[in-house]
């Protein structure tokens, strides 16, 4: 296989990666030692992150086309490229407990489809809850009013009981 056939298959893996991502980052690793990458890749895995370290012309290629184009004016330098697998927010939860570590780790930017979102952003995606957290605060909400309508109906016959019981002892 040729070195051009190398990019290609590269530039291909990554774009198959980004069509089938909910979100994307990209980060300026330079500082960051090998074995903290290391840890970095291994929790990313665990999360259902993919990280790709790969040139920045061939990553400009890759994610032509994509929802995430618009990263590519931040792709200068070291960059390593984060992206969310299975949700929005876990590459960006990924890198903020690893940047609170690791203070060479510096976001360029993030995208969570059709735009580009600045740096500081990262933040207030992290914070979003997850699919579940977001399932068991509606069903929260609606059960609610259900507890609530039950304990409505429960206070009719207790309080008779009681005034019944009030009656019954002051007469004796």
């Amino acid at each position: 296989m040729s070195h051009l056939d190398e990019k290609k298959v590269q530039v291909d893996a990554l774009k198959q990666i980004a069509e089938q991502a909910f979100s994307a980052i990209a980060v300026d690793y330079r500082g960051t030692d090998v074995p903290k990458l290391t840890d970095f890749r291994r929790d990313a895995k665990d999360q259902s992150v993919f990280i790709k370290i790969i040139k920045n012309t061939l990553a400009k290629k890759a994610l032509e086309g994509t929802k995430f184009d618009s990263l590519s004016e931040v792709l200068t330098g070291p960059t390593l490229l984060a992206f969310s697998l299975e949700d929005y927010q876990s590459a960006a939860k990924l890198i903020k407990s690893f940047s609170a570590i690791e203070e060479s780790f510096e976001v360029k930017g993030l995208s969570i489809g059709e735009g580009f979102l600045e740096a500081n952003e990262l933040n207030n995606l992290a914070s979003l809850p997850s699919k579940e957290e977001a399932i068991s605060m509606l069903l929260g909400l609606l059960n609610a009013p259900v507890q609530k309508l039950a304990g409505t109906l429960n206070e009719v016959p207790t309080s008779f009981v009681r005034t019944l019981s009030a009656v019954g002892s002051s007469k004796s």
